[in-house]
């Protein structure tokens, strides 16, 4: 199994969740989140220029059994994709097991 972690823009999170449940991965987690990169923001108000270097992102954690981790990745990718600096990040990671909750079942069928 692996867990597909995302940073993308929250503009772009309605394409992302509906490609996403098109390719069938129905179940994620997602929190909004705030951090620093590469893109700069500033604002002008009144005539005086703010600096708002804190970006507003989506963070999205979805677990996938193996075979489905590049259709997942590449889902993500072509959905959150502006061509633009600070489009995010995608990170991958094993997960060594799942248990499901309620029966105790072990493995990636807990995944369905």
């Amino acid at each position: 199994m692996k867990k597909i972690e995302a940073i993308i823009r929250k503009s772009k999170f309605r394409e992302v969740k509906e490609a996403l449940h098109e390719v069938g991965v129905n179940f994620f987690s997602y929190w909004d989140v705030t951090g620093l990169g590469n893109e700069k923001k500033s604002h002008i108000y009144r005539g005086v220029s703010y600096s708002t270097s804190d970006i507003q992102r989506r963070y999205l954690s979805i677990v996938v059994n193996d075979d489905f981790e590049e259709v997942t990745i590449n889902t993500i990718l072509k959905a959150a994709s502006t061509g633009e600096v600070g489009d995010g990040k995608i990170f991958v990671s094993d997960i060594k097991d799942a248990y499901r909750i309620r029966t105790g079942e072990k493995g990636g069928e807990t995944l369905n």
